[in-house]
């Protein structure tokens, strides 16, 4: 049974599809924006990127507002290893849209689960 449109955006797996996503009416009957919640963005870039990767992220690290809609770094189990601890994952930076639409992803790092980043 295909899923609604509702369901996805709330599930963060795709971002919501339509002529006014990202827009609501005011008493007006004009449109503006709606602000989405960072919950929201960690959801659409994590759900999105597990599509294009075939891998389930771990984690978002770091999400945060641009001008022109949200980055965010997903962390993502790229070789499973065991001891655990030397299992390889990397952080992926995610840019998306306001609408939550995946512009852009890159990985910046690799790295066992076991290692600490050490302050300079």
């Amino acid at each position: 049974m295909p899923t609604s449109d509702k369901h996805d955006t709330e599930s963060g797996r795709h971002a919501p599809r339509g002529d006014d996503h990202g827009r609501r009416a005011d008493s007006g009957g004009t449109r503006k924006p709606v602000k989405r919640s960072a919950a929201w963005a960690m959801r659409c870039a994590a759900g999105q990127l597990e599509e294009l990767l075939g891998r389930t992220p771990e984690s978002v690290s770091a999400i945060k507002p641009t001008e022109d809609g949200w980055e965010a770094y997903v962390e993502v189990l790229e070789l499973e290893r065991i001891p655990e601890t030397t299992s390889v994952l990397a952080s992926y930076r995610v840019t998306l849209s306001a609408r939550g639409e995946l512009l852009a992803y890159e990985q910046t790092r690799r790295y066992t689960r076991g290692q600490i980043d050490r302050r300079h």
